[in-house]
């Protein structure tokens, strides 16, 4: 399976409970962060709902 590289670029604070949760589950904690995940439908999904605080290195 490929991998893709999810940087976060937004802060948290101040945002929706269940997309503060959708990041920490990413596992993204700071600002500037980068993780690499497995790319899968559930974490496309994830990505999608808080499109507006990652970004996506493929």
């Amino acid at each position: 399976m490929a991998k893709i590289n999810i940087k976060l670029v937004r802060s948290i604070i101040g945002k929706p409970e269940n997309h503060r949760k959708t990041i920490k589950a990413l596992g993204l904690r700071k600002v500037g962060q980068v993780v690499e995940k497995e790319d899968t439908p559930q974490i496309r999904g994830m990505i999608d709902q808080v499109d507006y605080m990652v970004e996506v290195i493929e």
